[in-house]
């Protein structure tokens, strides 16, 4: 199996993390990849924070309610849709574009040695109010998730998540 698929096939979910700093050319690093993503008509309509600051993950640890573990992560990375060219998000296919860009944050953290987690703030207006409000969004960029990253502080096992019965060639029939 080559590099990739292991990468694929062992990332996890991880929730908690060592004390263990997480440097910015790191976070540089998996902003990058994030933005690597495809997204339809190359419209690539993401806006990433790297958050840093312990004050600001104390506070979205304490706001959201499944992002707890942000409070002991050495950081976050919360991925926006930048609304900007269509502000009701109706004709745009931000959601799938971010959402490609978090899988390739979180496969590029799992390939670096970190853990994360996706949290999903959107389309939850009371787990997206507070994060606008931590990191002062402007109202065109509506955030999507909060990824809490860091060092894992266990060894995460992997799941397989292989189903048979989710699985079909050319139609859905009955087997």
């Amino acid at each position: 199996m080559n590099d990739t698929f292991k990468t694929i096939f062992n990332r996890t979910s991880v929730r908690h993390f060592t004390d263990v700093e997480v440097d910015r050319a790191t976070l540089i690093f998996l902003a990058k990849c994030g933005m690597a993503a495809p997204s339809a008509n190359n419209k690539q309509p993401w806006f990433i924070i790297a958050v840093t600051d312990r004050h600001l993950l104390q506070s979205l640890g304490e706001q959201l309610p499944y992002a707890k573990m942000a409070r002991e992560a050495a950081a976050a990375i919360v991925v926006c849709g930048n609304l900007e060219h269509d502000p009701t998000g109706a004709k745009s296919y931000w959601v799938q574009d971010c959402s490609a860009a978090t899988q390739n944050i979180l496969l590029a953290a799992e390939s670096l040695g970190l853990g994360a987690v996706w949290t999903a703030t959107y389309p939850y207006e009371e787990r997206m109010e507070p994060v606008r409000r931590i990191l002062n969004l402007p109202e065109n960029l509506v955030p999507l998730n909060v990824i809490p990253i860091g060092h894992p502080a266990v060894a995460p096992r992997p799941k397989d998540k292989w189903d048979e019965a989710k699985f079909r060639f050319n139609a859905f029939h009955a087997e």
